[in-house]
């Protein structure tokens, strides 16, 4: 994914130079142009789906844009925020601390349905009537 980044980064950068041995009509008639396309794009397409590649350039070139001009873009500010924040949670997840809880065997789960069958019982009396059969249960286990 960094590769690609890279890359996009580089095919931007070569992009510009080759904008700078053009002419201001021919940049002019390009913009013009591109402008078209996007506004027949927006037309046709509901929703973008840009990569985290596309949001990250995107992101980085909102910052060159006046403010006024970022109301343009197909993204808003508060899109933006949630890139970011997106980008941090994913950063900074920690791996889960301890083993869980231990799953309740098919044999206990089975027993347990004396709750259902008999719902003037408490829990502690399930409990109770299971340890009667043998069983060693937990009343949270209930």
């Amino acid at each position: 994914m960094a590769l690609r980044l890279l890359y996009l980064i580089v095919l931007r950068v070569f992009g510009w130079i080759a904008l700078l041995a053009r002419s201001q009509a021919s940049k002019d008639a390009k913009i013009l142009v591109l402008r078209h396309q996007l506004a027949v794009l927006r037309r046709q397409v509901a929703t973008p789906r840009p990569s985290w590649a596309d949001r990250a350039i995107i992101s980085a070139l909102a910052r060159l844009l006046p403010r006024r001009r970022r109301h343009h873009l197909f993204i808003t500010p508060r899109t933006l925020l949630r890139w970011h924040a997106d980008l941090v949670k994913r950063r900074w997840t920690y791996p889960k601390r301890g083993p869980e809880r231990p799953p309740i065997r098919p044999t206990i789960r089975a027993l347990v349905r004396l709750a259902a069958e008999n719902p003037d019982w408490g829990y502690r009396h399930i409990a109770g009537q299971i340890a009667s059969l043998g069983r060693k249960v937990s009343p949270a286990t209930v």
